[in-house]
């Protein structure tokens, strides 16, 4: 599975020029990432427009310690599970409704992301 569509890296890349100008941007998570054999939880804002390697949002890895952060695209990319037959999914139905600063403050509060 893609885990960035060309549409989706146009809007992560926009997300990051805009946080660059602005460090109060607070846009919604563009894309949610997940682990399909565990609890593991990624909602992404924005691609690092000087490295567009490093992504930025909320990530949970069901540890119950939920936080913003960088994250490498190509490690996740890089992670097999089930003997290699899976890997990092991107969830196709999901949709943000709220911005990252909510989601961050809902999930510390839960101790996991809550949608």
């Amino acid at each position: 599975m893609e885990l960035i569509t060309p549409e989706l890296r146009r809007l992560l890349l926009a997300n990051g020029e805009a946080s660059r100008d602005n460090p109060r941007f607070d846009p919604p998570p563009v894309v949610k990432w997940f682990n399909p054999c565990g609890a593991a939880t990624w909602l992404i804002t924005e691609l690092d427009p000087d490295d567009e390697d490093l992504a930025y949002g909320l990530g949970d890895l069901g540890m119950g310690m939920p936080e913003t952060g960088h994250v490498s695209v190509q490690e996740l990319m890089s992670i097999r599970l089930m003997g290699g037959a899976l890997g990092i999914e991107r969830d196709l139905y999901w949709k943000a409704n709220k911005p990252l600063s909510e989601y961050a403050r809902l999930a510390r509060l839960a101790g996991r992301i809550v949608d």
